[in-house]
């Protein structure tokens, strides 16, 4: 009988909320190429130098805000999603979840998948936007381990899903609950990337060139902002929206040449417009972190309010919802 396994890959979390444990997370993900393209020792100098000392001990501090009895948020959601997926699943389908940065580690996952003999293997990125520190640097460490094998299997590999019409379904019914129409306004918030980082994908040509922000062309198509508008196209359709019903914004920067507008400006400018109710959408993750429960519903949602705001409301992540897990079937189909 043929087998295939079909992991789920994320990016990771620290093993537990302490100084140390974020430390070791964060001088392995800051230190891969993709996230930081700088060269080696220029890399190497202010990841481990400058930015681990420095950001470790307030990084943990917000860890251990949203850490929770059965761990990280992204563990615990990954968890239920592939025992949600296993349950209900074909005796030819095995599904797995595996972190680039963190455990459960993919070294370890994808050692179990070859010990069984799989004819197959779907690898999942669990970015719905492509972007080279994200599905690249996972995608490129999957490679790397399975091109050492002796037996490689058939391969598919899921880059991006973002226009996907199961994942944008799933995203219509978990923000429909919260009644859109009753807020003034709605951010579809995406993670910020360097612009250098997002123009490489058109060769180091401009966005507003490939007309990134208004369509999915040829040249445009593996662009990390032309898919995140994309996006918000296809949700705002299906909801009904127009398009002063709501703003694409890009929250996390760490940066001054990042991509714009920063959720945190475009908070203060809708409440210096006198909106009073915004409802906010992080269409990044497909499932809840220290971003979204943290940076997003906290720290944005207290800096609405300090600006007369009465509500910011994030709708969460698809985490193990059911429908997300029909969604997921369909999109490896």
């Amino acid at each position: 009988m043929q087998k295939t396994a079909v992991i789920l890959m994320n990016l990771g979390t620290p093993d537990a909320p302490d100084k140390k444990s974020v430390g070791k997370f964060l001088a392995k993900f800051l230190n891969d190429p993709r996230v930081i393209d700088l060269p080696f020792l220029a890399r190497k100098l202010l990841v481990n130098l400058i930015i681990v000392p420095f950001r470790k001990s307030k990084s943990s501090k917000m860890y251990q805000k949203v850490w929770t009895e059965n761990g990280s948020p992204i563990i615990f959601h990954g968890n239920n999603l592939v025992n949600k997926l296993n349950a209900e699943k074909k005796e030819t389908v095995d599904y797995y979840l595996a972190m680039r940065f963190g455990e459960p580690s993919l070294t370890k996952v994808m050692e179990n998948i070859r010990q069984q003999h799989y004819s197959k293997i779907i690898f999942f990125s669990l970015f719905p936007q492509y972007a080279s520190s994200t599905s690249g640097s996972v995608i490129e460490y999957f490679l790397k381990i399975i091109e050492k094998w002796t037996e490689i299997p058939n391969i598919q590999i899921i880059s991006e899903f973002y226009n996907h019409s199961a994942f944008i379904n799933s995203w219509v019914q978990r923000i429909e609950p919260y009644n859109p129409n009753t807020y003034d306004h709605i951010l579809f918030s995406f993670h910020g990337l360097p612009v250098n980082q997002v123009e490489e994908t058109h060769f180091n040509q401009s966005c507003e060139v490939h007309k990134c922000l208004s369509e999915i062309n040829q040249s445009n198509r593996f662009c990390y902002q032309a898919q995140c508008y994309e996006t918000t196209r296809l949700i705002a359709s299906k909801l009904g929206l127009k398009e002063n019903d709501y703003t694409v914004c890009f929250q996390s920067r760490f940066g001054k040449t990042w991509l714009q507008p920063y959720a945190d400006k475009t908070i203060e400018e809708k409440a210096k417009q006198g909106v009073k109710k915004l409802l906010l959408l992080p269409l990044s993750f497909v499932a809840d972190c220290l971003e979204t429960n943290y940076e997003i519903a906290t720290e944005y949602a207290e800096l609405f309010k300090e600006l007369d705001g009465e509500k910011l409301q994030m709708v969460e992540s698809l985490n193990s919802e059911d429908y997300w897990v029909e969604a997921i079937k369909e999109i490896i189909m």
